[in-house]
């Protein structure tokens, strides 16, 4: 079982073993004789300019008066914004550097200043509670096509239960994240600040590097092979390409997602030229994603990670199938989004989409009105009528449907799998089965193709006698379309996330959409 299998085995569990979230040693508590500050009742018009429904709904929960009068609830609340950096949150979002100067002089407040200070303190903790759990930004707000929905954080609920209970580290842990790749996302952001400032140079070069070459660029290569400990010993600083520095950049390809060949081509060498800061900043996007993703999974789920274009169907914890798939090239993105199975069709037709109609197929038929036939595509008018390609209007060419006929070479295949989303996705098999050999797989118009899906569907009916291997072949050779409804329940996760770590070695994939580097710039805007 290879490290990457056992990787996708522990994704599907839902928790682990987690540090303490706080450490009371890192700073001093005063004496327990010491006053703590009295309640105090708050002006309500103080809470309008912080224009939170959350902060006054708290606040009317507690009769209006200050609640942070322990100083070790205060100090806890600093100390765990403070440290925020180890989950890539930013601490001045969260005005830490005023809350600290107000802390330093509590004893010394009048009851006006120790008011504000409970107010400030309450509304930046909400707002961390509410970063932490969901994250910062709204995915809806920020792509069209990411269908998540994230349910609000109760955070009046939550101090009302940390203050009754004393129990405030406890209730800070219980907002985490618990998914493991979101554990792992922590363990990769702490494994490169360990890492020393990068002073590599980037590698510069026209034609790919193979084996064997000699030039001055292998001298920076290997510089940049050591700093990220893919090579062990600097002992073959030469400009030789030698078979150590292969045998390194092998390793680094494959934390990488490529093709471990050992030849520097244009992916690996972008990948070479990514700094420390650059995979940091990455490291933290990918954080804040996974607070955007749910925060339990269903007991079955297929789970889709875009740029790894890999499909696992997990039950009860266990992966019990893994495909490679195809996905949405840039201009036709697959989209994000939480879902159920719900159908299987078998021997389907495929419509034409809306812009494959526009940007493809209109096209196509305006210059040669017999490209379709060579498709199996035909046209029907609003009366589903079939219309003859030479009397086809091209000045009305959105008043027809475009179908294409079941069959073995049928856009989607032999089959296809259906869940409700609003993008008009599903998964399915496809007639250019020979893609799925290819490394970089995102080449298709937004849905799914999945490799072997008759595979996949077996397992999916869950009805080995009915839907035997044999039975579904000869489904498939009727070429007459057929509904079959998915019994069992099968969550469908469809995310994108780019980097993680497994064995204390950092793992990223191609950001094929280019959102890494935009979502980070916007976290920390």
């Amino acid at each position: 079982m290879n490290k990457l299998y056992l990787f996708i085995v522990l994704l599907t569990l839902l928790s682990c073993k987690k540090q303490p979230i706080i450490n009371f040693d890192t700073f001093k508590i005063s004496n327990s004789d010491t006053k703590e500050g009295e309640i105090i009742d708050i002006d309500t018009e103080l809470l309008s300019p912080y224009k939170s429904k959350s902060l006054v709904d708290f606040y009317n929960s507690r009769n209006n008066q200050t609640v942070w009068q322990s100083e070790k609830n205060r100090k806890t609340i600093l100390e765990t914004i403070k440290n925020c950096e180890t989950e890539g949150l930013n601490p001045s979002d969260y005005n830490i550097s005023k809350l600290q100067e107000l802390e330093k002089k509590f004893i010394d407040l009048d009851e006006s200043e120790r008011v504000n200070y409970d107010l400030l303190l309450t509304y930046n903790f909400q707002k961390y509670l509410t970063h932490l759990r969901n994250g910062k930004l709204n995915p809806r707000e920020l792509y069209t096509n990411w269908d998540l929905n994230i349910k609000p954080l109760d955070t009046k609920s939550i101090l009302n239960s940390a203050l009754e209970k004393d129990s405030l580290v406890s209730e800070i842990e219980k907002c985490q994240p618990k998914a493991l790749t979101y554990q792992k996302l922590i363990k990769a952001l702490q494994l490169i600040n360990e890492f020393p400032e990068d002073k590599t140079e980037p590698i510069v070069s026209d034609e790919k590097i193979e084996p064997g070459v000699s030039n001055a660029a292998i001298i920076i290569l290997k510089k940049k092979l050591l700093y990220w400990k893919d090579l062990e010993s600097n002992d073959s600083i030469t400009y030789l390409y030698d078979k150590e520095t292969v045998k390194a950049v092998k390793k680094f390809q494959i934390r990488h997602g490529l093709i471990s060949d050992g030849i520097i081509g244009k992916t690996t060498l972008i990948a070479l030229n990514f700094t420390k800061e650059d995979r940091k900043h990455q490291i933290i996007a990918n954080l804040e994603r996974w607070r955007w993703f749910t925060k339990s999974f269903d007991k079955n789920y297929i789970l889709i990670n875009i740029p790894n274009y890999s499909l696992n169907v997990v039950e009860d914890q266990n992966v019990v199938m893994s495909k490679r798939i195809v996905i949405g090239k840039i201009k036709r993105k697959t989209p994000v989004l939480t879902s159920v199975l719900q159908t299987v069709v078998f021997n389907p037709t495929w419509t034409v989409p809306p812009t494959i109609l526009k940007e493809d197929i209109i096209p196509e038929l305006t210059k040669d009105r017999n490209s379709l036939n060579n498709k199996g595509i035909a046209i029907y008018d609003y009366k589903n009528n079939k219309v003859d390609p030479h009397k086809w209007n091209e000045k009305r060419p959105n008043g027809y449907r475009y179908v294409q006929q079941p069959g073995y070479y049928n856009s989607l295949g032999v089959v296809k799998i259906n869940f409700p989303n609003h993008h008009s996705v599903y998964l399915h098999d496809t007639n250019h089965r020979n893609l799925f050999e290819r490394n970089n797989r995102s080449l298709s118009s937004g849905c799914v193709r999945i490799q072997e899906p008759l595979e996949l569907v077996q397992l999916l009916l869950d009805n080995p006698k009915q839907y035997s291997k044999e039975k579904i072949d000869s489904i498939v050779a009727t070429k007459e379309t057929l509904f079959i409804g998915i019994k069992k329940r099968y969550a469908i996760y469809l995310w994108y996330w780019t980097a993680w770590s497994e064995d204390n070695e950092l793992i990223f994939r191609n950001d094929i959409y280019n959102l890494d580097a935009d979502l980070y710039t916007q976290l920390r805007n």
